[in-house]
Parts: structure tokens; C-alpha cells; sequence
């Protein structure tokens, strides 16, 4: 494993049998049961995933709302106080650089 930081819920994965893989310098959880198992779980139940291994910033003051309706996908201005949004970072020229919530 070398020198792959760990999550606070890097136990608990392991405890729970996880396939465990180096991701992003993390040792992260990729699996438990299998794909297909756990697509339909998710589906039917609920699903959880660790973020503590993601970064993290604020966007404030008076042009922060322009500034990420300009650098993410969905209308931020939709959200209420309190409220999470899935979106992604676009590229210029159409890529992603990566997604994120807002």
C-alpha cells in the first residue's frame, strides 16, 4: 500500500470486506458484493459513499453565484440554503475536468 493516505472510514471498509484500490492517493473502496449486487441495492435502497478523501473549497462574495452559474453545469441559483447539487466542471472545449457538489 505504501504511502496511501486513508480515510476516517478506511476501517470500516476493510471490516466490511471491501476490495480496496489506490485511488487519487487514497486507498479507497472500489467494491463489497460486485457491481450488478450493489447497482441494484442502490437503486432499490440507498446508497453512501466516503467523500473524505475529495478536496474542498468555498466561493464567496458578491460575484460568487456568477462565478459558479460560469464554472459548473447545473443552475446553482436553483438551490435552496442547506441543498447539495451534483454537477461537473466543464473544460473549455467541451471535456470535464471533474465533478463535484456545489
Amino acid at each position: 500500500m505504501g504511502t496511501l493516505e486513508r480515510t476516517p472510514l478506511h476501517r470500516f471498509h476493510c471490516v466490511m470486506g471491501a476490495l480496496m484500490v489506490p485511488f487519487a492517493g487514497f486507498h479507497m473502496p472500489v467494491q463489497y458484493k460486485g457491481i450488478t449486487s450493489e447497482h441494484l441495492a442502490v437503486r432499490k435502497n440507498i446508497g453512501l459513499f466516503d467523500l473524505s478523501h475529495m478536496g474542498e473549497f468555498e466561493v464567496s462574495g458578491a460575484e460568487a453565484l456568477a462565478f459558479l452559474q460560469k464554472t459548473t453545469t447545473n443552475n446553482v441559483a436553483a438551490l435552496e440554503v442547506g441543498q447539495i447539487q451534483y454537477s461537473c466542471m466543464p473544460t473549455a472545449d467541451g471535456g470535464i475536468v471533474d465533478d463535484l457538489l456545489v
